[in-house]
């Protein structure tokens, strides 16, 4: 289970520049949930996933993952229990090193690394076998150097690296946004495949409202450093893009001036 209590973050506090990005968010999220984030430019939505991160300290409030208080711990320590993959495929990955090399430093994090590093077999075939179920040809392409691949290609072995530890909790901080549509649609279905499989807790954040809706049984949505809408099960499943229009300009009293999210509608 992870627990957001009443988290508050105010940036550049005391001067002009000064923004108060979340104001007192809570958000339970029991094993297995699969939540999708949306909301406009400025919402709160990767400020939040920043707070769970650890990236920098929050005002107030706490984050508890598995039962254990993480408010204090760094990026760094907090790493054990996360797995990220952000929107620029070039994050994630070593790009002159190996696709076999880059997996094996993921399943090492956290562990002690001794003179011996090398890839052993059984290593190499568990991989194969991992890359196989990507359907991308990348079994055949192990000792590649990373940065030649595409950027979907890249994603995907992100996607790998940040789940092969299985975390307690994914964050997908609009990890498809830099991919042309088939790419991404591509990438996202491996996403679905990986959560669904591994059984993990995931948080998505994107600008794509019918990406919101058709993946994960979860769907929040954040406006001005709060969520204001949080809609599970069936009636997340009889969704549909106009009607969470209708939902924002309900609960915030406003209609959505994002473009990049009216755009993103279908």
């Amino acid at each position: 289970m992870i627990e957001i209590n009443n988290i508050y973050k105010t940036f550049n506090p005391g001067t002009v520049n000064e923004k108060l990005a979340l104001d007192g968010v809570s958000l339970t999220l029991n094993d297995g949930d699969f939540c999708t984030v949306i909301g406009g430019n400025g919402a709160g939505k990767s400020t939040m996933l920043n707070a769970l991160a650890g990236v920098w300290p929050v005002d107030s409030g706490s984050v508890v993952i598995d039962g254990v208080n993480v408010t204090s711990l760094s990026e760094h320590k907090r790493a054990k229990y996360i797995g990220r993959v952000f929107q620029d495929p070039m994050t994630g990955t070593v790009a002159d090193m190996e696709i076999v090399e880059n997996l094996a430093l993921a399943a090492r994090r956290g562990k002690r690394r001794g003179l011996s590093w090398g890839v052993k077999k059984e290593e190499k075939e568990k991989y194969r076998e991992m890359l196989t179920e990507l359907d991308l040809g990348l079994e055949d392409r192990m000792t590649s150097k990373v940065g030649l691949l595409s950027g979907g290609q890249r994603q995907a072995i992100t996607l790998l690296m940040a789940t092969i530890q299985k975390p307690k909790l994914l964050l997908l901080d609009e990890h498809t946004a830099a991919l042309d549509p088939k790419t991404a649609a591509k990438v996202l279905e491996l996403s679905d495949k990986i959560i669904e499989e591994n059984n993990l807790t995931a948080l998505m954040v994107t600008h794509n409202m019918k990406d919101a809706i058709t993946h994960g049984n979860r769907l929040i949505m954040m406006s001005d450093g709060k969520i204001i809408l949080d809609i599970s099960g069936e009636e997340k499943k009889q969704l549909t893009v106009d009607q969470l229009l209708q939902k924002f300009e309900q609960v915030s009293g406003s209609k959505m001036d994002n473009d990049r999210m009216l755009l993103s509608k279908d």
